[in-house]
């Protein structure tokens, strides 16, 4: 529990805004890896935990994101990492008592494993022509791509992303995407690019104009990409915002 403790108040730890220079756009996920039977469950006390947080009002936000593989990620941007020493929530503890503590027990019921690690956004690799968001109105749909890599085809692959998003680009594609890069606490090298839609019916028709759009010269492209990765991993997801916290 105590290991729990200290890394939600870890991740929740920082303001989640848009106003950080671009040089900084770095985010720490804390990520719960939550049994399948233990769902329900979990989101029980994932909500009363926002709901205490309304009533103490911590001054902290986090964005939360859920995988179709019930990984339900917690995160939050940075500037430096001094930002990790925060602790908003130790009055909330202390007000709390005892309730805090049993809360925390709730959570260390629905799940064996959690995590912490830090993503940076490469934002020449992303291409959002209208403005940069992790969050788009009416868009809470979420597909996520995992781009492993070796050291050694690391620039390789960056050549072959910043193709993909020249193509994109030269076409004017509507299929906007984020793509992150893998830092502190990953195990191994990745690219996670994150696109956004209304539903599934929606990325579905949206991904089908943007073949159509790009024509035959996408195979090619997307197949350059392809041989620089040694493992590919594709998840479905969305935002939670009943799950999610703003103390402003």
């Amino acid at each position: 529990m105590k290991t729990l403790k200290n890394a939600l108040l870890i991740a929740f730890a920082f303001c989640l805004t848009l106003n950080i220079s671009h040089a900084q756009k770095r985010y720490y996920i804390h990520v719960d890896n939550v049994k399948p039977s233990m769902v329900k469950d979990y989101e029980n006390v994932a909500k009363d935990f926002v709901e205490a947080c309304k009533k103490h009002k911590p001054q902290t936000t986090w964005l939360t994101s859920v995988t179709s593989n019930f990984k339900y990620m917690y995160v939050t941007p940075f500037e430096k990492f001094a930002d990790l020493d925060a602790k908003p929530f130790a009055d909330m503890a202390k007000a709390m008592g005892d309730d805090w503590a049993n809360m925390f027990k709730r959570f260390d019921k629905c799940y064996d494993s959690h995590t912490d690690y830090i993503i940076t956004l490469d934002e020449d690799l992303t291409y959002m022509p209208e403005g940069f968001s992790q969050t788009q109105e009416g868009m809470d749909n979420r597909e996520y791509y995992f781009l492993y890599f070796t050291p050694q085809n690391e620039t390789k692959l960056r050549d072959a992303l910043k193709a993909i998003k020249d193509m994109f680009s030269n076409k004017n594609s509507k299929e906007h995407y984020r793509i992150y890069r893998s830092g502190f606490g990953n195990p191994e090298s990745y690219f996670l690019v994150a696109i956004s839609s209304k539903d599934d019916i929606d990325a579905a028709m949206t991904s089908k104009a943007n073949a159509e759009l790009l024509g035959e010269m996408r195979h090619e492209v997307f197949g350059n990409m392809m041989k620089y990765l040694y493992r590919f991993e594709e998840y479905k997801g969305e935002i939670r915002r009943d799950l999610a916290y703003s103390g402003e």
